[in-house]
């Protein structure tokens, strides 16, 4: 029976209650919206406790850039009038730091990795075992090897079998800042080692280094690392965890380990990968090896009704093994996925465990992509707020006084520190001191020219600069070859051979006679 009709019939909310088997409370709230038109009545805003102190709150979490803790925060509150228990102050300053961070994103983006563009390499121990770990990047191809040190010769020779072992060289090998391919750092710039240098002209590869506390450049090998530390040392039993042992009874020596890692890496990379959804080994020998280049094998399009995904720290959702971007201010938010033919559109929504109002109400379009295969990302530059440069931006950070002097002195110097480094001059930071006495010595005019003269030939010793500038005008100054000279030469006549010929007394000409003695 409708609950109105009951409610006129008996006249009270309990007898109402009664007849449709629901509560007196129900009928009552039916009853107060029949009487108000059929509009729900809005509930009124809650006052909370800390509103007193939400801009103290927002103040030192900008301040901090979002790094300060409740614990610290709460005593300063307590004094600024603050009554209420600490775990609720813990929501707010989660909420404050959630608030800085949608407004203060880092601009970090999922990487896009080319066919035989990069090489990851890092190195692990665990219990005294050291662990090498390569991985190429676009096919996910494996590499793990184990050995007793992690000094520069163990290094190149572990590059090299990876080389071996993979069938090709990439064109970059992206390193931490290890030691023992590290020569120096002049303003934030690693200087390789001589003997890397070497190395990588013999391959044929560019060496690569992160930045300084910049872990997430190559995650993607991080994660192999702690990969093989649970999986392949704890899991096959390398290592006694207890003692630090690799050999001795029931213990594998380093060949042994080296074999079983040959076997692991061959049963790991002839799976199905999650990241990119295809099977590594295949993918290398496929497409990677010919290549090094080639379009990915697509996974059948995926249609269906709209999901739900969670918007990551990348600023990207992910569907069918591929990330798509959206805009840096819906992160952590849920969204909708919808597909359509080729085409992917992301929605705004306001699902349970959602951030409401981080994004401008439901059903908002937030970006729209071409379906891409398996690993691969699509990016649209605007959700990162510009471009993404063609190469890693790793540009000159002068922290020293002769370095930000030197820096200062415009692009031809910049261009100079650029060259040494990739020359490998390790002698480069202490030289910076004598470059700028030159400078004073000369003029700047004078030194900008010779350090530009110095890079085109490749000169990267403070004596060549020197003898440039002691050379002055008197420098020969090559140029490049021009256009060939072509010269049209006039006809003139030409006779026969035989015209040339010379003849004795004894041989004549048929039917003529010799004028002259031709002896």
């Amino acid at each position: 029976m409708d609950i109105i009709s009951a409610y006129r019939d008996v006249g009270s909310y309990r007898g109402a209650a009664a007849i449709c088997a629901t509560t007196p409370k129900t009928v009552r709230r039916v009853i107060e919206r029949h009487d108000a038109g059929g509009v729900v009545p809005q509930r009124k805003p809650r006052s909370r406790n800390y509103e007193s102190v939400a801009e103290l709150v927002a103040g030192r979490v900008e301040k901090t850039k979002g790094r300060i803790s409740a614990k610290r925060l709460l005593p300063d509150a307590r004094a600024a009038g603050y009554e209420g228990s600490a775990r609720n102050f813990r929501r707010l300053v989660a909420q404050a730091k959630a608030d800085w961070r949608r407004d203060h994103h880092r601009g970090r983006r999922p990487a896009v990795w080319s066919p035989g563009e990069h090489l990851v390499i890092d190195w692990g121990v665990i219990a005294g075992l050291h662990v090498f770990c390569a991985v190429l990047a676009w096919s996910r191809v494996r590499f793990v090897r184990f050995a007793v040190d992690e000094r520069a010769e163990t290094t190149l020779n572990m590059l090299a079998e990876c080389f071996e072992t993979i069938g090709g060289v990439p064109k970059v090998v992206l390193a931490d800042r290890m030691g023992c391919l590290k020569a120096a750092v002049v303003a934030d710039l690693v200087v390789p080692t001589p003997d890397y240098v070497r190395f990588a002209s013999h391959y044929r590869f560019r060496p690569d280094f992160c930045h300084g506390n910049d872990p997430e450049s190559k995650g993607i090998v991080e994660n192999l690392v702690g990969y093989a530390k649970a999986d392949l040392i704890i899991g096959c039993d390398l290592v006694d965890l207890d003692t630090g042992d690799t050999g001795g009874p029931g213990r594998p020596d380093l060949a042994a380990a080296n074999a079983a890692a040959q076997q692991w890496c061959a049963e790991v990379n002839a799976v199905t990968h999650s990241e990119i959804a295809a099977i590594p080994a295949e993918r290398l020998a496929e497409h990677e090896l010919d290549v090094l280049g080639g379009l990915p094998s697509l996974r059948p399009r995926i249609t269906g009704p709209a999901v739900i995904r969670k918007v990551d720290r990348l600023s990207c959702v992910r569907f069918g093994s591929a990330r798509y971007s959206v805009p840096t201010t819906a992160i952590g938010t849920r969204v909708e996925v919808r597909t359509h033919a080729d085409r992917l559109t992301i929605l705004s929504t306001a699902t349970p465990g959602g951030r409401v109002g981080a994004v401008a109400g439901a059903g908002v379009v937030l970006a729209e992509h071409r379906l891409v295969g398996p690993g691969e990302a699509s990016v649209i530059d605007a959700h990162y707020g510009g471009p993404r440069p063609t190469t890693p931006v790793r540009a000159a950070r002068p922290k020293t006084a002769d370095e930000k002097t030197f820096c200062a002195l415009g692009p031809a110097a910049q261009a100079f520190l650029t060259g040494a480094v990739a020359a490998g001059s390790a002698r480069l930071g202490t030289e910076l001191g004598e470059l700028l006495a030159l400078g004073q010595a000369h003029g700047e005019q004078a030194l900008l020219d010779a350090l530009a003269r110095a890079t085109a030939f490749r000169r990267w010793r403070a004596e060549d600069v020197r003898s440039i500038l002691a050379a002055g005008a008197a420098a020969p100054r090559p140029q490049p070859a021009g256009q060939a000279l072509v010269v049209e030469l006039p006809a003139v006549p030409t006779r026969s051979l035989t015209d040339y010929a010379v003849f004795t007394d004894t041989a004549t000409p048929a039917g003529g006679v010799v004028e002259g003695d031709a002896s």
